[in-house]
């Protein structure tokens, strides 16, 4: 090689490190080079090489004698120094990992939040922000059936706010944030106005209900609805202290209203969501103009159709999930076996008084999944950063290894947490104390298979949150569709054919599946870890 050509490839190794970085092997070396317009025949007069082929080589064999550091181009080494600062500040991956899951348990109790202070509520003072333990038969099943529906029509909403503006939010797109955020919570609130007016229209031509149940059913599933929708974004904006100051305002406005007046627990019900709703809107409103005016950027919108696409899975898994959560009490209180009910749905008590209490096994494990996922997140970007290519089986591995401690925590937090659950039915200072009453032999069956049920739940909504780190949307939303099919067929079954609280059964057998299939899904994503983290970036 003359001096000409020595100083052509010394320009051409620049040139590819500031395209590439690291090349991870010859071909990329090779590629790059052909990118920039160099031919074969342009090879051995410039560089002196038979072909970019050998030249190639020379160049990666040259990256080897040169310090790792100085192969970064600048988007490089500003990625890696935030990743290695943001590893530096973790626990995951030392000794201290007590600490940590104690931090993550609490922040993963914050998620449900709202909903767990309303089992606390309805247990010490018989009245929450949206139950009343003194509502009668008729009552209770328009507020429980408005909660149901509120629930499941803004679940997809929620769930595509969790994904489409916590995107935008890391990307520090704040424009699309608030864009995104302010046009979800419109469209969820306009779903759940249109879904009553189809009811009500129905109603009217097959009169199952009285035009006033209708209307307060549709008054609390709006209410429930929206501040669901409003709530979401605070996760997404890793607000959460603004979520449990919201709820815990609203509550507490309730039960103030509840004691020192006369106003009926309807009103003082849609008085405390709509307070907290409105505290959670107006903190999310400032807290973006406080970012849009720090950062200013170019004010766009989202395709609509490349959104659907990336948000549809999303939308159909939440709304599937909440459905198959609540699906097990409409079959029940649907079914006429052994009771008699005036509606199509009727609410019965001892039912619901079991479900709820088994539901705390699913709240108190929020804790665990929390901590598992942030584990699991911290894990793989450290084992990424710290194996070669050539090694992407150690990746696996590890990583996989990492899953079977997270089974093994679950395992444990699922046996105290049950044993917490059987003193909280059989002791005295546990349900008897907070509502003066034993339960009864059907609420305690139902509370048993209950939360064999939503132990498995559990499990599985675990599953798909490893798989939804890396854009593994299609499948669970296949595995939540059959478990919801599964549910409703032998629910329907047996609580037509045995007794019509043995739609448990449904649920638990549902929820079975569920756990089968994901965990069947998970295994195999963690065996081929390396492939679907490529594929996700």
């Amino acid at each position: 090689m003359n001096k000409d050509q020595i100083k052509a490839i010394a320009k051409l190794v620049v040139s590819v490190k500031e395209r590439n970085g690291k090349p991870v092997n010859v071909y990329v070396v090779a590629a790059t080079i052909e990118s920039f317009g160099i031919r074969d025949v342009d090879v051995k007069k410039d560089y002196g090489f038979d072909d970019i082929f050998q030249l190639s080589k020379y160049i990666y064999k040259a990256y080897d004698a040169i310090t790792l550091a100085n192969l970064k181009n600048n988007n490089q080494r500003i990625a890696e120094a935030k990743t290695f600062k943001r590893l530096a500040l973790t626990e995951y991956i030392t000794t201290k990992n007590t600490k940590r899951f104690i931090a993550d348990y609490s922040s993963g109790l914050i998620h449900l939040f709202p909903v767990f202070l309303q089992v606390v509520s309805i247990i010490i003072f018989g009245f929450s922000l949206w139950t009343y333990s003194k509502f009668n038969n008729l009552q209770s099943t328009a507020v429980v059936l408005g909660v149901i529906f509120g629930f499941i029509l803004s679940a997809g909403f929620v769930q595509v706010i969790g994904k489409q503006v916590s995107y935008y939010w890391y990307n520090k797109d704040y424009h699309m944030a608030s864009y995104s955020t302010r046009k979800i919570i419109i469209n969820g609130t306009f779903t759940i106005i249109g879904f009553f007016i189809f009811s009500l229209l129905v109603n009217m031509v097959v009169p199952l209900y009285s035009f006033l149940f209708v209307i307060i059913t549709f008054l609390y599933a709006l209410f429930i609805g929206f501040l669901l929708l409003v709530l979401a974004p605070l996760y997404a904006l890793k607000q959460r202290w603004v979520l449990s100051l919201s709820v815990s305002v609203g509550t507490a406005l309730a039960l103030a209203l509840h004691w020192y007046t006369t106003i009926h627990p309807y009103f003082v019900h849609w008085i405390g969501i709509l307070t907290a709703s409105l505290i959670s809107v107006g903190y999310i409103y400032f807290f973006l103009q406080f970012k849009l005016k720090q950062n200013k950027a170019e004010k766009k919108k989202p395709k609509v159709m490349l959104s659907l696409y990336r948000n549809f899975n999303y939308f159909l898994y939440g709304t599937f999930l909440f459905a198959f959560v609540f699906l097990d009490r409409l079959v029940a209180w649907s079914s006429t076996l052994n009771r008699d009910i005036p509606y199509i749905i009727y609410y019965e008590k001892d039912y619901e008084i079991g479900m709820d209490l088994a539901i705390l096994i699913f709240f108190l494990l929020g804790g665990v999944m929390e901590y598992a996922i942030h584990s699991y997140i911290r894990h793989m970007d450290f084992h990424q950063l710290e194996t070669k290519y050539s090694s992407f089986q150690t990746f696996n591995d590890k990583m996989k290894k990492m899953y079977f401690k997270h089974l093994r925590l679950f395992a444990i937090s699922a046996l105290g947490i049950a044993i917490f659950l059987y003193l909280l039915i059989t002791q005295p200072w546990g349900y008897t104390s907070g509502f003066d009453e034993n339960l009864s032999e059907l609420s305690l069956r139902v509370c048993i298979l209950g939360s064999v049920g939503y132990l498995f739940l559990s499990l599985g909504m675990l599953n798909v949150l490893y798989l939804y780190t890396l854009g593994q949307h299609r499948r669970p939303l296949l595995h939540i569709v059959i478990a919801f099919l599964v549910n409703i067929t032998i629910g329907i079954l047996l609580s037509r054919w045995v007794s019509y609280e043995y739609s448990v059964v449904g649920m638990l057998v549902g929820s079975f599946v569920f756990m089968l299939l994901t965990t069947k899904e998970t295994y195999s994503f963690f065996k081929n870890l390396d492939y679907y983290y490529y594929a996700s970036y």
